[in-house]
């Protein structure tokens, strides 16, 4: 077999895999078993129903529910992701008169619930009986809790000490978990993770394929020298003086973020970063690290800003503008301080980087003439078709469309006209231009994260905020903002975001002149946050992992050494902002 077919092979496996995920993630999903409904003639039906919830009112899915009558098992039924089920079995004529029925719920990291039903809690319609019930189970923290909790602290380990490559890091601790689910779960149910299909359906796909489309989109607009002239220009208007124009591109990044997804704007940015710090020669990540940070906290000003404030907004209630008003203030604060302090701490490099050029003036006319746009048709196409996409972008919601159906159609449109008119490589651009360690490594992110979800761990977390609070409007936002800074440092702040949300919105209402402050907590919290490691946020693992595929690396503890302050520092400001203004 030739090399090109290889190439070939190997990426139609990928792009395969890929898309197995989808039905795969929807495979059993909602499925239900019963044991088979046994006719009984002239005998009476019953049907029932109901939701098991979690003690913070969360749908439990996957959880057994059987229906014993008179200590016989009778029915059984698995609940759907929404915690809902529903059991038909038949009974003798009259026999709900006096027979005893309960309904016993049994899943892994939670204690076994059972419920007694009497004939008064049926509704009858000729010879149909109906149930509907509520029941709320508590967690346990049996042996598949320490089990997760153990593998993702391993996991996070590996990556942190650069023992593993990340992607192979979180493929491990993902691996790990399922088979252990699948062997030792399967003879100990107590050691049961989760399911092949729960850990499928924590893949939030929606991110993967944005990603994705806005790597091919990137891919194909490189091939017309826009990043290119775009670091000229960029140059040209700073006139030699770095740290004005990583300021200007710091504020462009901000902007930008909070109308645009902030991992969008990374992709489009990294590459035009790069370019201009090759020609200033200066180290990229001396430059991308400010702007990873202002698209973090750019995108927290805005609802559509940060996947958290969406989720926010929607469970609270809170519009666009409520956002803005909140906490645009505070970004713009919060990159006020980020320029001070990237000057204080990439000021020497920069200083460095701009003695290197003698002549701006030489220098820029060189530039000018090394760097053209050498494929404007292309661009044309590449530009409309990018307009198109953002417009999608910012009109999501009028559509309730995901923002990943804008990216991969705008990618595929794009990648269709490169390669009829036989502008881009197909297999180059496939192969090279999409980062697959980066995403695969959010896929098993995500498998990571959902473990540690299903077995409890977050939900361990959120209640000890909710103890530790004691009803004080300072202790409670305190601990909000904190815990979810640290947490979304460390741990994906969507799962945290969605298991803090019903525990913010009771505190909101109990403790008196909370109000909304308590959801911007949560907001600049996990937004934030998401600065202070390299896999804190989606932009972040995104940036880096161009960066390393150009040839510039930087491990956890580098990227944590430089970014960890500046997040401490911004939630400091936070908090003083919170203390003093509450934001209604």
């Amino acid at each position: 077999m030739d090399k090109q077919k290889q190439r070939f092979l190997l990426i139609s496996t990928c792009l395969v895999f890929f898309l197995c995920l989808v039905p795969v993630a929807f495979a059993g999903h909602g499925a239900q078993t019963a044991h088979e409904t046994v006719e009984i003639e002239g005998g009476d039906t019953v049907t029932i129903s109901g939701t098991i919830l979690d003690s913070h009112k969360e749908p439990v899915g996957e959880a057994v529910v059987e229906v014993d009558l008179n200590g016989k098992g009778v029915a059984e039924a698995e609940t759907q992701a929404n915690g809902h089920f529903v059991i038909d079995f038949m009974v003798e004529k009259h026999a709900l008169e006096t027979a005893a029925i309960e309904l016993k719920v049994r899943k892994t990291s939670f204690a076994d619930k059972t419920m007694h039903l009497e004939k008064q809690d049926f509704a009858q319609k000729g010879n149909h009986y109906y149930a509907s019930e509520k029941i709320f189970v508590d967690r346990t923290l049996g042996p598949a809790f320490w089990i997760a909790t153990v593998v993702f602290i391993l996991a996070y380990v590996l990556i942190a000490f650069e023992l593993l490559h990340r992607t192979i890091a979180a493929m491990f601790g993902a691996a790990l978990m399922m088979c252990i689910s699948y062997t030792v779960g399967t003879l100990v149910p107590e050691w049961r993770i989760f399911s092949f299909e729960r850990a499928i359906t924590s893949i939030d796909m929606n991110v993967v394929f944005l990603l994705m489309g806005m790597m091919i989109i990137v891919g194909v607009l490189k091939n017309t020298g826009v990043f290119q002239w775009c670091a000229y220009m960029a140059y040209k208007l700073a006139k030699g003086r770095v740290f004005l124009l990583t300021v200007v591109l710091m504020s462009f990044t901000a902007l930008s973020s909070a109308f645009l997804d902030n991992v969008t704007t990374m992709l489009l940015l990294t590459g035009v970063a790069i370019e201009i710090c090759l020609s200033l020669e200066l180290n990229p990540l001396d430059m991308l690290i400010p702007l990873v940070l202002a698209s973090n906290i750019g995108g927290t000003a805005t609802l559509i800003g940060d996947p958290p404030n969406i989720m926010i907004g929607s469970y609270a209630g809170l519009s666009f503008m409520h956002f803005v008003e909140a906490l645009a203030l505070i970004c713009v604060a919060a990159m006020v301080v980020l320029f001070i302090y990237s000057k204080l701490i990439w000021g020497k490099d920069y200083n460095k980087s701009q003695a290197s050029v003698h002549n701006v003036e030489e220098f820029t006319a060189e530039l000018k003439e090394k760097y053209k746009i050498y494929d404007a048709n292309l661009l044309t196409y590449g530009l409309i078709v990018l307009g198109f996409a953002v417009f999608l972008f910012l009109s999501h919601g009028y559509w309730h469309m995901e923002v990943s159906i804008a990216a991969i159609m705008g990618a595929s449109v794009l990648f269709t006209i490169g390669v009829i008119t036989k502008k881009v490589d197909l297999l180059h651009l496939i192969e090279k231009d999409i980062e697959w360690p980066t995403l695969m490594f959010f896929i098993f992110l995500f498998i990571l994260v959902g473990a540690v979800e299903e077995t409890g761990l977050l939900a361990v977390i959120a209640d000890w905020i909710l103890k530790l609070s004691g009803g004080s409007y300072l202790m409670s936002m305190t601990l909000i903002l904190w815990v979810a800074a640290i947490m979304s440092a460390f741990v994906d702040n969507i799962p945290f975001t969605a298991t803090m949300l019903p525990i913010v919105a009771y505190l909101s209402k109990v403790i008196p002149g909370a109000e909304n402050t308590l959801w911007w907590a949560l907001a600049l919290g996990a937004c934030f946050g998401g600065n202070g490691t390299i896999i804190g946020a989606s932009a972040n693992v995104v940036t880096m992992g161009i960066a390393e595929s150009r040839g510039y690396h930087i491990s956890f503890g580098g990227f944590m050494k430089t970014a960890f302050p500046y997040m401490i520092i911004s939630i400091v400001i936070c908090q003083l902002w919170l203390m003093v203004f509450k934001p209604a």
